[in-house]
């Protein structure tokens, strides 16, 4: 299939204050997308009509002539091209988001995106409206190719006027596969662009929540009052809970590498019984068995929950709302021939729903196969099961007959003595007394929580607002440890470590984030040496500890 040119893959910026554009075309050329700085309206226009991937605008830059300027342009663009807008619009006060719509709807496919942002929402925009366009291109090409298909169609039926009949169904068989691919490539882009959106909230929002739960954790530490610390603990399990939250939305975000763990099966059920019964509604009768000789399974706890929700949500769309649900985890044998010789656990969610036909059955697990109405349904949850099950070293399997219901198993390697853990053990602090802590932070209030955490571990700390900084820093003196962000702007932490380690081969380097593609920073300083965000007090510590080898 054909590449777009290099023109076709730029990013127009218009910003007329100021260093504002330059500013934006740094942030976005910093992932090593093309960018093009553009002087006005007119020039905006022409350099779209040559090709362009995306244009990031600043409101000043759109009056009424030039929206209707850019609206010309858009209502005659192909019927396979939706070109994105990136708006970055000026502080508002009580201007109310219909408004904002109604005077930006000439733009079509807009983001509105209020000032200030940080770099990395602004290049998280920038790319999911580059990856977005890139859809729109293959679109292009696939509806090209149909084209071809159909003129080819056309030929064969003139050729072959005694088979008009089987020419005929043949050709609105293509067209049927036609408006299903244009469907699965628009929900593609949906996906892609909404995936990328949550990524980027999720890390800030686990950003906001180290800072929250790391001052929870020294105002538990000092405080006496029994009513305070009470306070403190309700308020440290709802930091826990949002961590989940933003790790489930991450897991929604992208691929990661599965974090596979002995996971106790009654804890398991337990966190998706508390998710599943709000969804399910009080239509749903759900209930949950445990075999006694069911102990824990070798699994991702986001994705392994995630998958049981999913199959659920599923079953209850199945039922219309109303009926029965059977979550089991018992042990037993897979079918012969499918897994490797093993002890396997058999987690099976068996709904009352009408159930399916074979020919429905043996498709269920193909991604983008639904039976659900357009709109109401992507295809991809079953095939995310799917491939969860097969990741974690096991595999999934649908039984269902008309009539009779359905029954989704995932088999999990089986995992003995699993025990739960909600807080990690305490760190002995006279191993880390007087331990020098580099930290690189460009968050200000995270920065300060996870250096005010250090110091209450007993470590002497400097610090370091970006990777720029931080290398001044070591420049000066060899710490006993690097404790750096992965995201920042001038530079990330990978980037960091490896020129630290330039100067200073043997240094420690721990990497703290909660960004959830880990595959870069694995590959430069090795998995051991991540801290994911939001961490505790003890997580911290024993983190230290680990990486600058203090026992």
């Amino acid at each position: 299939m054909p590449m777009p040119d290099q023109r076709e893959e730029r990013v127009l910026v218009l910003a007329p204050h100021g260093r504002d554009a330059d500013v934006i075309a740094g942030v976005v050329t910093r992932d090593g997308v093309g960018c093009e700085v553009v002087a006005g309206a007119d020039a905006l226009i022409e350099a779209i009509g040559q090709g362009a991937a995306a244009a990031i605008v600043a409101e000043e830059a759109l009056s009424a002539l030039t929206l209707a300027r850019i609206a010309a342009w858009l209502a005659d663009q192909e019927p396979w091209s939706d070109f994105p807008f990136v708006v970055l619009l000026a502080k508002r006060y009580g201007a109310a988001p219909a408004q904002l719509k109604a005077t930006f709807a000439a733009l079509g496919n807009v983001l509105l995106l209020e000032r200030p942002l940080s770099a990395d929402t602004l290049a998280t925009a920038a790319g999911s409206a580059l990856r977005a366009r890139r859809r729109q291109y293959e679109a292009r090409e696939v509806l090209a190719q149909l084209a071809a298909l159909n003129a080819n169609l056309e030929a064969r039926v003139e050729e072959r006027t005694r088979a008009l009949a089987q020419a005929n169904d043949r050709l609105t068989a293509e067209v049927m596969e036609r408006e299903r691919a244009q469907q699965a490539v628009a929900q593609a882009q949906k996906l892609e662009f909404l995936g990328r959106f949550t990524g980027g909230v999720a890390h800030d929002f686990n950003n906001l929540l180290n800072v929250i739960q790391g001052n929870l954790e020294l105002i538990g530490m000092f405080t006496r009052e029994e009513s305070t610390q009470g306070r403190v603990d309700k308020a440290q399990a709802a930091c826990r809970r949002g961590a989940k939250l933003t790790g489930q939305l991450l897991t929604f975000a992208r691929d990661q590498s599965l974090d596979l763990r002995p996971l106790p099966v009654r804890t398991l059920f337990e966190s998706v019984e508390e998710l599943a019964r709000p969804v399910l509604g009080a239509g749903v009768e759900l209930v949950l068995s445990i075999d006694a000789d069911v102990d824990g399974v070798l699994a991702d706890a986001s994705q392994v929950e995630m998958a049981l929700l999913n199959l659920m949500i599923n079953a209850r769309d199945a039922m219309s709302g109303r009926g029965h649900i059977h979550l089991q985890a018992s042990r037993a044998q897979p079918p012969a021939g499918t897994l490797a010789g093993g002890d396997y656990v058999r987690l099976a969610v068996t709904d009352t729903g009408p159930g399916m036909s074979s020919e429905v059955a043996a498709k269920v697990f193909e991604p983008f196969f639904t039976t659900k109405a357009v709109g109401k349904g992507t295809g991809l949850g079953l095939s995310q099961v799917y491939g969860m099950a097969q990741q974690s070293g096991g595999a999934a399997f649908v039984h269902s007959v008309p009539g009779e219901g359905a029954t989704i198993e995932i088999w999990m390697p089986a995992a003995h003595d699993a025990t739960a853990s909600e807080r990690p053990a305490a760190v002995d602090r006279r191993k880390l007394a007087g331990l020098r802590v580099l930290v690189v932070e460009d968050d200000e209030s995270v920065r300060a929580g996870i250096v005010d955490a250090l110091l209450a571990l007993g470590c002497h700390v400097s610090q370091a607002g970006d990777g720029g900084e931080g290398l001044a820093a070591l420049e000066g003196d060899r710490p006993g440890l690097l404790l750096t962000d992965y995201l920042m702007p001038d530079m990330t932490g990978v980037d960091l470590a490896v020129r630290a380690r330039a100067l200073f081969p043997s240094l420690p380097v721990l990497v703290a984030t909660g960004y959830a593609d880990m595959g870069a920073i694995e590959h430069a300083i090795g998995s051991d040496a991540v801290l994911r965000k939001p961490f505790q007090l003890a997580e911290l510590g024993a983190a230290v500890a680990r990486v600058a080898n203090l026992g």
